[in-house]
C-alpha cells in the first residue's frame, strides 16, 4: 500500500501506478487534463512514463471549455 496526495487529499493505492493509468481509472480522458507531479508540470506525452509512488504530490486539473466569448452578442427580444 502506498499513500500520496492528489489535489490536496490523501489517497491510498495498492501499489505504484503509471500516471496515465491512474487518470484513466478516475474515468478522465488524459488528453483533457494538465498534471503537476511533485512540483513539476508533466507533458502529456510523458504521462505513461511517470509512476506515482509513496509520498508523491499530484495536482490534476481538467480543461473546461465554454465561458465568455469576446464580441459575442446577446439576442434582444422586442416587447
Amino acid at each position: 500500500m502506498i499513500t500520496l496526495q492528489v489535489n490536496g487529499k490523501q489517497v491510498e493505492l495498492e501499489a505504484p501506478i503509471p500516471l496515465v493509468l491512474y487518470i484513466e481509472e478516475l474515468g478522465i480522458n488524459p488528453r483533457s487534463v494538465a498534471v503537476e507531479h511533485n512540483g513539476e508540470i508533466i507533458q502529456r506525452d510523458h504521462f505513461a512514463s511517470v509512476v506515482l509512488d509513496e509520498g508523491d504530490r499530484v495536482e490534476i486539473v481538467r480543461m473546461v471549455g465554454g465561458g465568455f466569448t469576446p464580441g459575442a452578442r446577446r439576442a434582444h427580444h422586442a416587447s
